[in-house]
């Protein structure tokens, strides 16, 4: 069993770009049922990276935790 999760992110309002805590995560574009394929990403060295199916920049924040995003809300949960 997985020793962690990867933390999922959304961007319903389309913002340019999103700032997170975690330098692995998966993007998954608007919250279902408008979500683009699940896609894997790693920020690497660079410590950004653009979502191929969205175009989000993503960056990574050592100020923030896995759960945190700035602009906030865009962290995903599935519904319980």
């Amino acid at each position: 069993m997985a020793d962690h999760v990867i933390p999922h992110y959304q961007n319903d309002d389309g913002v340019p770009t999103i700032d997170i805590g975690v330098a692995e995560f998966m993007c998954i574009g608007a919250n279902p049922p408008f979500d683009h394929p699940h896609v894997y990403l790693d920020l690497g060295d660079d410590g950004e990276k653009v979502c191929p199916y969205c175009s989000t920049l993503y960056r990574y924040k050592a100020d923030l935790a896995a759960t945190d995003t700035r602009p906030p809300g865009h962290l995903w949960q599935e519904a319980a």
